[in-house]
């Protein structure tokens, strides 16, 4: 899910809309709607909590984009509280802040932001993120356009200085996904989201393999549902239908594995009731 505040959201779209180079092929907008609009239809979906996942895009924003969703979380009792980071001074003040007034979920996007996970202006800030055990959700697989900022690598890196940081890798690292799958078996903090994944869109491009599907049977209790709503380009039945169509595809996903994936994985990590 992302909510941004109008004017940046706008922005957003409109990148997608012309296809630019970090989008790479046509996107259209399944939901442009204000935001209340798209709560009220998160609601009619029968979603129960979502995250607003702001992300700074370069220097100078993430305070102003933490103090927007802390806003609009406050008005919105589904919506998780939600931050951003980004590598620049002053960094490891405004996480602190964040983290101080109960953050719980923050989200960074190594691919649009074009920076390394593991810049040394953000150690400071993952020590405070892992001290905190606060989530974060990470783009930092190579799709659907990769640069220098993209790859497991990078976070293989983030791993060996700060081994505990508890991240979500958003669309289960695509397409590197044998070896984010990797990461999340060898790491006890590292999760995986199925956004976009197991859908017509993403299979024209990365589809997930048949092979690796056991191993991700073995992971079902570190896979969470994604779906990033309102940015997609087909209805939103169609991520829970793509995750629930892999019952057909093995055995060991089944309704039990299901049920973990679209609400208790989320909910016991967020301390949600059932």
């Amino acid at each position: 899910m992302h909510f941004l505040p109008p004017q940046l959201q706008e922005r957003v779209w409109a990148v997608f809309d012309q296809a630019g180079p970090k989008i790479g092929r046509e996107w259209p907008i399944r939901y442009r709607y204000p935001h209340e609009q798209r709560v009220e239809q998160l609601r009619s979906f029968g979603v129960r909590a979502f995250p607003t996942l702001p992300y700074a895009h370069r220097p100078g924003i993430a305070a102003w984009l933490n103090a927007w969703s802390r806003d609009f979380a406050a008005e919105v009792p589904e919506c998780l509280a939600s931050a951003t980071f980004y590598p620049e001074p002053g960094a490891a003040a405004y996480v602190s802040e964040a983290v101080a007034a109960g953050v719980q979920v923050f989200k960074v996007h190594a691919q649009v932001g074009e920076f390394a996970l593991d810049d040394p202006l953000l150690d400071e800030v993952w020590g405070l993120v892992s001290d905190a055990g606060v989530p974060v959700v990470t783009h930092v697989g190579s799709g659907p356009v990769g640069n220098a900022f993209t790859g497991p690598d990078h976070l293989a890196r983030l791993l060996r200085r700060h081994p505990r940081v508890p991240v979500v890798v958003a669309h289960m690292g695509a397409p590197e996904y044998a070896e984010f799958l990797g990461l999340a078996e060898r790491h006890a903090a590292v999760r995986l989201d199925t956004t976009m994944v197991f859908t017509g869109f993403f299979d024209v491009d990365a589809p997930y393999p048949d092979g690796l599907l056991a191993r991700l049977a073995d992971l079902g209790e570190k896979v969470l549902f994604g779906s990033d709503f309102p940015t997609i380009p087909y209805p939103y039945r169609e991520q829970v239908e793509g995750v629930v169509g892999l019952r057909e595809r093995h055995p060991r996903l089944d309704d039990a594995w299901l049920s973990r994936v679209l609400w208790h994985n989320g909910a016991e990590l967020w301390g949600l009731s059932s």
